[in-house]
């Protein structure tokens, strides 16, 4: 994913890559138009039926059994819905997230929550993150997010995980992600569901597959610690991971896709420590789950999540399933799938800005339409970089915001990771945010003193007193540069970056001003969880001021790994695109040339003026000066041409 970006640190004096001003070459972008006939195979119509999840659920059971470690295991479909949760007996009640490695984390340290909230959340993580291309697992999700890429002892000073910070994603506050409540007024079946912690990094969590197409997940808590591997060059002996791939015997990934067939920057990703030869039972021999049901344990209720019961997954696809094949009139290219509501009507249709009170001439509905278009366009064209088999294209979710961070549409690949919908609206929403001249009073606006703190520190960090009042545009690249507990990006003996905890205090379930946003909707929902607070985290993340009646700009949290650009009208911002579901040079790469060949298709918008790009910016690092980054575009990206340097020069 990060080819280019290992090209670009041998030159951050010089210049940076993509975006800036240092070489002639032209892109090679031949105008786009919407593709007529399908590019991509829909998956096909398959999904958990009850006697499924049964089956999975006495298949765990049977292991956690003969492991002596009786678990709470959790059931998910593909769009997030809880199928089941089963408590065997003298299970943990409560999971406890790991501290930091001083003891002294402010975010994490010592925060405990129900043991079915943590099951949960790994169930997801696997299911969310595979897709018919690639299967990962939680421990696979534990490898990218961590400030070392691969983490372990001896990899010290190599760059954090290319999805660092996807673990605040699905956040239990997003106003993206739906929400089950056996009350009137909940939102049925449709996907993306939120998740209670967000993703997780501990082992034990899987996608279930069903003749090949990625259905759910399981995700099991067995130990009481929610917590990650910091060692991913060893193997270890996880209980929970042998109880949940139990569970998975029969709705296995193929193996041609699995996590430890791809690679990054030639490290391949970790799977699975856990083998099916490696198991204390025997699946295939498990008694019958109204064998289990009520005698090693029972179906139990979560607030908000889940009823007392098994029920059937919702087929993905189809309307039911809120994620479904936009129609003619929604959007041009037919491949595309959009958000609906379960009733036809899509969630986000393409629509102008609504931000006209702050803003001289906010993005047209046709301007919208044309970035997304082209966006997908590139996509189409894109050579994937995590699915299998290689030399498949791409597929991603893309969102576009406003300066008020108001989504103005949303589109994605039909069999794009779930994951990439929530993040592709945060990566839109982060760019935006801190490209605009309001950022650094929104942030000195919030109700935490702990997020008011990080703007003083940025710009004491940067040597600019007007830091983030829009002189300067941020993608998501730039603002990670930012967020590292190394800056440089995995330089030991450095400092950490101004938006991020220090070494000392960091661990992936506190990343710094990112986790701060929303530690107060995360301990709000957490308690209504418990039962300790009557009332639940709103469907809005984060305390900065409103930007309208009832919305702030960041309302499902902030991104911090690459793939976003600001959009700009001259040198007016006037929205951003998110980009996610690949690998992060590809979102880059779709974001930035999406928003330049839309631009210039419909005329008047485009990528920020070369001269106020954050890789502009140069950081002090000891007797060298060290530029931010802007967008990195992959070696080699699509598979109609040969060109190389795509955004080059743009």
């Amino acid at each position: 994913m990060r080819r280019t970006a290992l090209l670009c640190a041998t030159a951050l004096l010089l210049s940076s890559c993509g975006g800036g001003d240092g070489g002639p070459s032209p892109a090679v972008t031949p105008t786009p138009s919407p593709s007529p006939t399908p590019s991509f195979v829909p998956p096909a119509a398959e999904s958990l039926s009850v006697a499924d999840v049964q089956r999975v659920i006495a298949q765990a059971a049977a292991e956690a059994q003969a492991r002596g470690k009786p678990s709470v295991i959790a059931v998910t479909d593909r769009v997030g819905n809880v199928l089941a949760v089963f408590r065997m007996n003298g299970a943990p009640t409560s999971a406890t997230a790991s501290a930091a490695p001083n003891g002294d984390n402010i975010d994490v340290q010592g925060l405990s929550f129900p043991a079915e909230g943590a099951a949960i959340a790994k169930a997801i993580t696997g299911a969310y993150l595979s897709s018919g291309g690639n299967a990962f697992s939680t421990r696979t999700a534990g490898q990218i997010v961590q400030q070392h890429f691969p983490p372990a002892p001896s990899t010290a000073g190599l760059e954090s995980g290319p999805l660092f910070g996807v673990q605040f994603s699905q956040l239990p506050c997003s106003d993206l992600a739906a929400r089950f409540s056996a009350a009137a007024g909940a939102d049925g079946l449709i996907g993306p569901k939120r998740s209670p912690l967000g993703l997780a990094a501990d082992p034990g969590g899987f996608p279930l597959y069903k003749n090949g197409v990625v259905v759910g997940g399981i995700g099991v808590m067995g130990d009481g610690v929610y917590g990650f591997d910091a060692d991913t060059l060893d193997v270890d002996a996880d209980d929970e991971e042998f109880i949940a791939l139990a569970g998975t015997i029969g709705f296995d990934a193929p193996e041609a896709i699995r996590a430890n067939r791809i690679t990054v920057d030639g490290t391949s990703l970790r799977y699975s420590d856990a083998t099916a030869a490696s198991l204390r039972s025997t699946p295939a021999s498990a008694p019958a789950f109204a064998a289990i049901n009520g005698v090693v344990g029972q179906l139990g209720p979560v607030r908000d999540y889940a009823a007392a019961a098994i029920v059937a997954g919702a087929t993905y696809g189809s309307e039911a399933s809120g994620i479904r094949a936009a129609t003619a009139a929604e959007f041009a290219n037919r491949d595309a799938y959009v958000l609906t509501d379960g009733f036809g009507a899509n969630r986000y249709p393409i629509r102008g800005g609504t931000d006209g009170g702050s803003i001289a001439q906010p993005l047209s509905a046709a301007e919208v339409r044309a970035v997304l278009e082209d966006a997908f366009t590139v996509m189409t064209r894109a050579r994937g970089q995590i699915r299998r088999p290689l030399d498949s294209r791409a597929q991603v979710s893309i969102s576009i915001v406003d300066t008020h961070g108001a989504v103005l549409g949303i589109v994605r690949g039909p069999d794009a990771p779930i994951f990439g919908i929530d993040v592709s609206l945060q990566k839109a929403r982060t760019a935006a945010f801190f490209s605009n001249a309001a950022a650094a009073a929104q942030l000195q606006g919030d109700a935490s003193p702990d997020v008011r703190a990080f703007i003083q520190r940025l710009r004491d960090f940067l040597g600019d007193p007007n830091a983030l009042t829009g002189s300067f545009a941020y993608s998501d690249r730039a603002g990670g540069n930012l967020s590292r507990p190394y800056f440089p990006d995995g330089e030991l003996g450095r400092p950490a970056g101004p938006l991020s905890r220090p070494i000392a205090q960091f661990n992936p379930f506190s990343t710094g001003l990112q986790s701060a946003l929303i530690l107060g909707n995360l301990g709000q929902h957490l308690a209504y969880l418990t039962g300790a607070s009557a009332v639940d985290t709103p469907r809005r993340c984060t305390t900065v001021p409103d930007v309208a009646a009832g919305q702030n700009r960041l309302q499902n949290g902030i991104q911090i790994f690459p793939g976003s650009v600001p959009i700009y009208r001259g040198s007016q911002l006037v929205g951003a695109i998110g980009v996610s579901g690949d690998g992060i040079d590809q979102d880059d790469m779709i974001s930035f040339l999406g928003v330049h060949n839309g631009g210039g298709r419909a005329g008047g918008i485009g990528n920020a003026p070369a001269a106020v790009r954050a890789d502009r910016i140069e950081v002090p690092v000891g007797d060298r000066r060290v530029r931010l980054r802007y967008v990195s575009c992959p070696f080699a990206p699509f598979l109609d041409t040969a060109a190389q340097n795509v955004c080059e020069g743009l």
